[in-house]
């Protein structure tokens, strides 16, 4: 695993009315700080990646739809340079991940129906100097393959 790269397993609590899963709180162990809440969409296939951030933790959480969740490990003093992870997440997997500043990170909606992602960013955006660098996500510097495995 990615050092710095947390897991929170969410918890549904349904009943006749609904239900009801929290996402991040303030008194959560991995908790840094507020900067923004924000929600992206992604279409079934589309491959949004590969971003980074200097300053920035970013916590995601797909709350529809499930996605392929892809992080790279770009710090050259961390442990893990180099290594690649991916998770599965979304309404049938719900989990809080936070990945840390320095990994660049991305994501392919899996799911046949549009995934729908919150993040709670540790910094507000700022439009002037964004805290982000991205790259292609097919960048052959990046050892990971967003095509659908079958078989």
């Amino acid at each position: 695993m990615i050092e710095g790269i947390k897991i929170k397993k969410l918890k549904v609590i349904p009943d006749e009315r609904g239900r009801l899963m929290e996402i991040l709180r303030h008194d959560d162990a991995d908790y840094e700080k507020f900067g923004q809440v924000y929600i992206t969409t992604t279409y079934p296939g589309v491959v949004k990646a590969w971003h980074l951030h200097r300053k920035q933790s970013d916590y995601i959480c797909c709350i529809q739809g499930m996605i392929k969740l892809a992080v790279y490990d770009a710090r050259e003093n961390s442990s893990t340079y180099k290594e690649v992870n991916h998770f599965y997440m979304g309404i049938h997997d719900p989990k809080l991940i936070c990945i840390p500043a320095g990994v660049y990170h991305g994501w392919m909606c899996i799911s046949t129906d549009e995934a729908v992602i919150i993040n709670t960013p540790t910094e507000a955006y700022d439009y002037k100097n964004p805290d982000e660098e991205r790259l292609d996500p097919h960048d052959i510097n990046i050892p990971f393959d967003w095509r659908r495995k079958d078989g």
